[in-house]
């Protein structure tokens, strides 16, 4: 059990990268907070639409499937 656990979280890890680096870059929005232009976009809340949010979503639920492993992976190490 602990061996299934442990491929299911190497491999939830890879799919947590690939998905980090699939997002859609924000260095213009990086870029402008750095350099003070723009200070009034700063604090600008944009919902995240189409494949930025499905992107987002999928992070975030491998990320909760990623720590529930491993909570998973220290209690039958405990046991």
């Amino acid at each position: 059990m602990y061996s299934i656990l442990l491929t299911a979280m190497i491999i939830v890890g890879v799919l947590i990268i690939l998905a980090v680096l699939m997002q859609p870059s924000k260095q213009q929005d990086a870029l402008s907070a750095l350099s003070g232009s723009g200070g009034g976009d700063l604090f600008a809340t944009q919902k995240a639409r189409g494949f930025e949010a499905v992107m987002q979503r999928i992070t975030a639920i491998l990320g909760a499937v990623w720590f529930i492993l491993g909570l998973a992976l220290v209690y039958l190490s405990a046991h």
